[in-house]
């Protein structure tokens, strides 16, 4: 059951720049009432130098071009954006179940960095606080009748590096260093610490008190 937090009067709407079940699902976990309207941004037209600057840029532009629609004008709109990086590559959603296999064989024993870029923008307006949150996941040394089953389930296909570790992914990862939820696609310490610069956060950051603790168990 997910618990809604009452707002405080006049507080600004909420709005999450994208449709994602994940997105959507854990926001929801901290309590908050929002509205969903995805983003039109084209992200392999972003210039960067660096896999940070890639994952922050991309989650400024999908908050901003949300922000900038009429019917969000004072409204709080989030924007983010995750990448799966490995040696200096950095691996988005694959293009087929090839293209998958490629990317989990590489990871295959490896310990890779997830990067988030975490984006919250005022509608109508050109203010806008990002940032991004890094966390190091190593890969178990699984055999390849593991991967070939987990390919077959079909989970890798809209996942960033081909794997989800909130759902079979899971199997695959041996250890995180770092925030779990960020390798989920929203890590909300980080969201919430932006999001405090235009609201008080108090009863949401008591949600995600209570979160931290069964997501771990639910991993290791």
């Amino acid at each position: 059951m997910i618990f809604k937090i009452e707002e405080q009067a006049g507080a600004p709407p909420i709005i999450l720049a994208s449709v994602s079940p994940r997105r959507i699902e854990l926001l929801a976990r901290l309590g908050f009432v929002f509205e969903t309207d995805a983003s039109g941004v084209d992200e392999s037209a972003i210039p960067f130098k660096g896999e940070r600057e890639y994952a922050m840029k991309a989650a400024l532009a999908k908050a901003k071009e949300v922000a900038g629609r009429s019917r969000w004008k004072g409204g709080l709109v989030i924007g983010a954006d995750t990448i799966v990086c490995l040696n200096g590559e950095v691996l988005g959603k694959p293009r087929g179940r090839e293209d998958a296999r490629r990317m989990l064989e590489m990871l295959r024993g490896q310990a890779h960095d997830v990067i988030t870029g975490v984006a919250v923008a005022v509608g109508g307006t050109e203010t806008a606080a990002v940032d991004s949150e890094r966390t190091r996941v190593f890969f178990k040394r699984f055999r390849r009748g593991t991967m070939e089953k987990y390919l077959a389930g079909g989970e890798s296909l809209d996942k960033a590096g081909a794997y989800g570790i909130q759902g079979a992914g899971k199997s695959l990862v041996h250890h995180i260093e770092g925030d779990y939820f960020n390798v989920v696609g929203l890590p909300l310490g980080l969201l919430l610490r932006l999001l405090g610069q235009f609201i008080n956060i108090e009863a949401h950051q008591r949600e995600l008190a209570r979160l931290r603790y069964p997501y771990r168990e639910e991993l290791f």
